[in-house]
């Protein structure tokens, strides 16, 4: 006599154990009870298909009841709601939503595939007509009809989870004016902040209004338009809502049964899928599983698990014993221009357990290519690996535009493997130009890592820099090693600059007694300039995390804000469609050249377009086309820098386009004021007193104006410095007779006219305490007071044999880059 299966639920896990079953056992009678009227439906496609990005709405149908019978002889109810099992009898009870009656259907085995449902807040005003939750292929509906015969303009999107960003981006492609708002202060909650951040500032850049760390208060009906009142005091009106805070397991029918749940409520299972009562099994989004890395059980409600799960049980009832081995987690999403993606354990759920759980682990964050950087179209991923000190992976996060899904995936396998992170570096992955780089990311990841066990490489975090800028001490000192070129884009505030190449030739600049923070672009420049650092006994040294590209990504909101100040708010829509105009007949008028240079990582298009730029004709037009995120706001902070003008920027799929003219006559993109440098800056050459008492009162007048003032001693102006009391250094003879030669400190300058052998030196000093004149000492302390930076030529200290030890403390020691950085941003100039 054939058995009876019966099986609540007919969507991932419910359709996968059927059709698992039938290929098992072909007697068997096979019954799909579903509440709704679809079985066996895309739920993950259903955002695209209300941004238009899937237009058939059958595409998003798997199976029909039709199609589940004619296939595999298996009998689907749709509109069939169980509403009680009987487990002594092995009956359930069901509602049939289009007759209206009840009967009962009697089983052998049941298996549970209820899944879960939106969770839906108990906040005033939820049950408007313009507030949808996005779960059914009928929710799908109720949206996709509003918005046609509606025409809403501007939507807001509660919670940002998958669907909630998905929904974000479909409703924005659909032309709808979008804000998300999360009570969290960060979106994607499976990832760590740092890397949500860069989807952040993605969002915002495709005009997205982000409000993070906010929740809904209230909604209010404002003559058709819904006012949304959060708990800070703002509010948003918008025409429509739609709510994705999370999920919550559809376990109640269990639980009347006498069947386990934990506290979320999901039903609770052993490792072969099986409840607490006999023949009843539990599948998908509705059961708790064990993680696969942490061990303690956890809810993970995603379509992959969902499935192998239904095959599991398929296998057990049929005879087998079959262990589900717990989840991973494993998820990728899209999100506008970037995807996302993560496995395993995050960071922030290792930091919230503490050490009890007895793990010391690291993390590594790289930025690397998606393919070989010389063929076209490759784009940055950034990475971050979680591992413990045995080498254990914990956890991976890759956000990027292109390769993200197969990298995560690699990850995924290797941890399900138990692999550590030895083995990521001895992956042999498939390589040419247009997939991979000979070395992976994924190897890279594993190759960073084990420097980092290795103790060849240390890592300290954007967050950690600015704390330590932001507490001014003085015991650390941020190496900027990239070029003066990018310098001029951006640079750390408060850093220290050498080139890498001028690296091995000016390390007695630096203090090995301090903390060495170094960074590049990505921080393949600095792993280098670091190990060079370590093996010249600097003992203290790391390397900034995902160097400056990953550095302005944590500080977009900063920098965003600082562009919202800039501009002019009284432009209206009118006058910036006729300045696009004005623009386009700009680019249209002039010689044009074209340069690409999509695929390569910061600083090349920088350095491509300087180049290119140099061999132009003043007003030529230059086209450049570039994969690289923050190109475009690197690019106008050097055509600010370098006097050219960026005429109009924007973004074609994965490429972000801009049109630059050589020279400064016409007015950019955006009414912004002209920043003139207003700092000072002092070549302090001479060791005469006059001299030096010239250079102090102009630099502390200019002080007292505000302006940034830095004065440079070399030579003999070094002498203006020296401490006045003999200090014991070892010296050579040649150094012991400048010393002696030279007047030690400001005591001993003399005047350069009518010294009369230091007669008219002591009457000049009289003359300046009679007219109550400061002194050269007190005027240094007065500069030094008011921040006036006073630095000591590194070259001619060597030079001339002087010695740190024989300055006055507060003196910086520096190359000529440092005068010249400050020049930069200077309006006045003395050589003194």
């Amino acid at each position: 006599m054939s058995k009876k299966t019966v099986i609540i639920g007919g969507v991932a896990g419910g359709a996968s154990a059927a059709a698992r079953l039938r290929r098992k056992d072909a007697s068997r009678e096979i019954i799909i009870l579903e509440k709704g009227e679809y079985i066996s439906y895309a739920n993950c496609g259903l955002p695209y298909y209300i941004g238009d990005v899937i237009q058939n709405r059958d595409a998003l149908l798997l199976q029909t009841p039709e199609a589940m019978k004619q296939r595999y002889n298996i009998e689907v109810r749709i509109s069939s709601e169980v509403i009680k099992i009987n487990p002594k009898e092995q009956k359930v009870l069901v509602f049939n939503h289009r007759t209206k009656e009840e009967y009962e259907e009697s089983y052998d085995d049941l298996i549970l595939a209820t899944g879960s449902s939106p969770i839906v807040p108990t906040i005033d005003g939820v049950n408007q007509d313009n507030i949808f939750t996005v779960w059914t292929v009928p929710d799908t509906d109720k949206i996709k009809h509003y918005i046609h015969e509606k025409k809403p303009k501007r939507a807001a999107v509660i919670g940002g989870g998958f669907i909630g960003l998905e929904m974000a981006e479909n409703l924005h492609h659909a032309g709808l004016e979008v804000t998300l708002i999360e009570m969290q202060n960060q979106v994607m909650a499976p990832v760590d902040y740092e890397m949500a951040q860069l989807l952040h500032e993605n969002m915002r850049m495709n005009k997205v209004q982000l409000i993070l760390g906010d929740g809904v208060k209230s909604f209010t009906n404002i003559q058709g338009e819904t006012n949304i009142s959060l708990a800070s005091g703002k509010s948003i009106l918008v025409d429509m809502v739609i709510l994705s805070i999370g999920v919550k397991p559809n376990s109640i029918l269990a639980k009347d049964a006498g069947i386990a749940v934990n506290q979320r409520g999901g039903i609770v299972v052993n490792e072969y899928l099986e409840t607490n009562i006999p023949h009843i099994y539990a599948v998908g989004d509705v059961i708790e599983v064990e993680h696969f890395v942490l061990k303690d059980k956890t809810m993970i409600p995603l379509a992959g698990p969902a499935n192998k799960q239904g095959r599991i049980v398929a296998d057990n009832i049929t005879g087998e014993h079959k262990k589900y081995n717990g989840s991973l987690g494993t998820s990728v999403a899209k999100v506008f221009d970037l995807n996302v993606a993560c496995v395993g354990v995050n960071e922030k759920t290792l930091k919230a357990q503490g050490k009890e759980k007895g793990r010391d682990y690291q993390t590594v964050l790289i930025n690397q290519k998606s393919h070989a950087g010389y063929y076209p179209g490759a784009t940055t991923l950034t990475l971050k690996l979680i591992f413990q000190l045995d080498g254990t992976i914990l956890g991976g996060q890759i956000v990027g535009q292109d390769g993200v899904d197969k990298r995560i995936d690699t990850l995924a396998t290797t941890i399900r493997l138990n692999g550590k992170v030895s083995d990521l570096t001895e992956l042999e992955l498939a390589y040419a130009p247009p997939f991979s780089s000979a070395k992976d990311p994924v190897n890279m990841l594993g190759f960073v890592a084990e420097n980092v066990l290795n103790n060849l490489v240390h890592f300290v975090e954007y967050d950690e820099v600015d704390e330590r800028i932001q507490e001014g001490k003085d015991d650390f000192i941020v190496l900027d090693v990239t070029e003066a070129m990018e310098r001029m884009v951006f640079s750390i505030p408060k850093s220290y600059h050498i080139p890498l190449g001028q690296l091995r030739t000016r390390m007695e600049e630096l203090d090995k007694s301090k903390f060495i923070i170094v960074y590049c672009a990505i921080g393949v420049r600095a792993y280098n300039a670091a190990r060079m650092l370590m093996q010249n006994e600097f003992q203290n040294v790391a390397v900034l995390s995902g160097g400056t590209t990953f550095y302005k990504s944590m500080h977009s909101c900063d920098m965003t804000a600082l562009e919202k100040e800039d501009k002019n708010p009284e432009i209206t829509a009118a006058q910036m469609d006729e300045s696009a105009k004005e623009e386009d007949e700009i680019i249209a008028d002039r010689q044009m050249l074209v340069l690409d240079c999509c695929g390569l990582q910061c600083p090349g298009p920088i350095v491509k377009v300087n180049e290119a730029i140099s061999e132009m004709n003043e007003s030529d037009i230059l086209k450049v086309s570039a994969t690289d995120m923050g190109f475009a706001k690197d690019i106008e902070a050097w055509c600010k820098r370098t006097g050219n003008t960026l005429i109009k920027k924007e973004r074609i799929e994965k490429e972000n386009i801009v049109y630059i003219k050589k020279g400064t006559s016409f007015c950019e993109i955006e009414p912004k004021e002209v920043h003139v440098p207003q700092g000072k800056t002092i070549i302090v050459f001479s060791g005469d007193l006059d001299k030096v008492l010239a250079s102090f009162i102009i630099a502390n007048g200019a002080a007292a104006m505000g302006r940034p003032v830095t004065m440079f001693f070399t030579f003999w102006g070094l002498n203006a410095l020296r401490k006045n009391e003999s200090v014991k250094v070892n010296k050579s003879l040649i150094e012991k007779m400048f010393g002696f030669m030279m007047p030690r400190g400001t005591k001993k300058l003399k005047l350069s006219k009518m010294n009369m052998g230091g007669l008219g030196t002591q009457m000049m000093k009289k003359v300046m305490k009679d007219k109550n004149v400061d002194s050269l000492e007190a005027l240094m302390k007065q500069a030094m007071a008011n921040g006036v930076k006073l630095v000591a030529c590194t070259m001619s200290m060597d030079v001339m044999g002087i010695t740190k030890e024989e300055l006055i403390d507060g003196v910086e020691l520096a190359g000529v880059a440092t005068y010249l950085g400050d020049a930069e941003e200077s309006n006045v100039n003395l050589f003194v």
